[in-house]
């Protein structure tokens, strides 16, 4: 998946401890297509080598402000003019001294001041470091000439100490830069999303369930959040990370579910229900499990709320999405469930397409007609789903400014 395709990136590597990380943020960045040059100071390669880096992101390593190699032997000007973004990871509390203070006297600090895109630092600093008034004033200083700050977070530190000071983890370096480059089209937004299967317990071992890996409602709930929404995700139980910047719920059962989602409604724009939601329960759960005899059991089974209807069929109903995952005629069973419910939005796909794996394809119905998205991995699908519902949503807050 090529999130970042076409978009060039610049990594600064300061002197800290955190320095190993960056190359994991390269790798990551490297990976989602981006062209990532690093620029390393005399500090940052006292941890990691040029060597490293290099190997990583493909490209030679900048670190000298006189590098003959480039043409007009202005790296400082060429490296900062010709990026989308240069990110600073580590960012220690002597270079955005220096920042604030307008230096340039090695390649980085020059770059920085010379750049023509934005820049983004991501502190990592021990904890004292970090809260003291220089570091805050500075902190507040390069902010104010443009800067974005991401992190640091807390936790166990390089020195022993706990406390603010950690540099992001690559993951996390990763996503801020990939919602850096996310329109905002949801800013200002609530969204609830469900996703993954429900488990309707037969027994304290057994249960009904499905195949559903929650991979698409993940994807969903990713993609909102890089478009700027507040997002809670009522999740049934999958082997998948919590997204970052969402607040995942974990549930079980349909009827957890049901619970979770109206609890988080209140305040919400918009609801999305992708999960998978088991049509029906076991009446009585057994309190103990059902031992193996060879005769034949039965098990009544009663109906699940339907909690998609439910939702949208409520008093101030938010924009409602629903997904229809059907095995066979698609049109027909995806525009019925979207007419019956009265939703404005459904996403529709055939089960041997999408369930469970990691690409999908899939059909946006609306009251304009079907809308063919080209098959792709789930988390592009994503993207362009919300790209579409946030063309439906009225407007308001959220609403795109380019």
């Amino acid at each position: 998946m090529n999130e970042l395709q076409g978009r060039k990136v610049v990594i600064g590597v300061t002197g800290g401890v955190a320095a190993y990380k960056a190359v994991e943020l390269v790798r990551l960045l490297t990976k989602a297509g981006a062209e990532v040059h690093v620029v390393l100071t005399e500090g940052g390669a006292r941890f990691v080598t040029a060597v490293t880096y290099q190997a990583v992101s493909g490209h030679p390593v900048w670190s000298d402000l006189w590098d003959p190699r480039m043409d007009n032997n202005m790296a400082h000007i060429d490296l900062g003019r010709a990026a989308d973004l240069v990110l600073v990871a580590p960012a220690t509390a002597d270079f955005i001294a220096r920042l604030a203070q307008g230096r340039a006297d090695d390649l980085l600090s020059t770059l920085c001041l010379a750049r023509d895109c934005p820049l983004m630092l991501a502190p990592a600093m021990n904890r004292q470091m970090w809260e003291h008034a220089a570091t805050r004033r500075n902190v507040t200083q390069v902010q104010a000439d443009g800067a974005v700050i991401v992190g640091p977070a807390a936790g166990e530190q390089a020195c022993g100490e706990v406390g603010m000071g950690r540099m992001l983890e690559p993951e996390a370096l990763f996503e801020s830069v990939c919602a850096f480059f996310t329109p905002k089209r949801l800013a200002g937004r609530k969204v609830v999303i469900t996703a993954g299967p429900t488990f309707e317990a037969i027994d304290p071992v057994r249960g009904i369930t499905n195949s559903s890996s929650g991979k698409m409602g993940y994807a969903i709930a990713t993609a909102c959040v890089r478009a700027g929404a507040e997002v809670v995700l009522v999740s049934g139980p999958v082997m998948l990370p919590a997204p970052l910047g969402v607040r995942r719920v974990s549930v079980s059962s349909a009827l957890q579910m049901r619970d979770a989602v109206f609890a988080a409604l209140p305040g919400a724009d918009v609801f999305i229900g992708v999960a998978a939601v088991a049509d029906y329960r076991p009446v009585q759960a057994a309190e103990h499990k059902i031992k193996k005899s060879g005769a034949s059991i039965s098990i009544d089974l009663t109906p699940n709320p339907d909690i998609l209807a439910e939702v949208a069929g409520g008093p101030n109903a938010p924009f409602c999405v629903g997904f229809a995952a059907e095995s066979r005629d698609l049109d027909g069973y995806a525009e019925g469930k979207r007419r019956s419910k009265r939703l404005p939005l459904l996403v529709g796909n055939l089960v041997a397409d999408g369930l469970g794996g990691d690409d999908n394809t899939v059909i946006l119905y609306d009251d304009a007609g079907k809308h063919p998205l080209p098959r792709a991995a789930k988390p592009v699908i994503a993207e362009r789903i919300v790209e579409h519902l946030a063309s439906l949503l009225p407007a308001g807050a959220g609403q795109l400014q380019a």
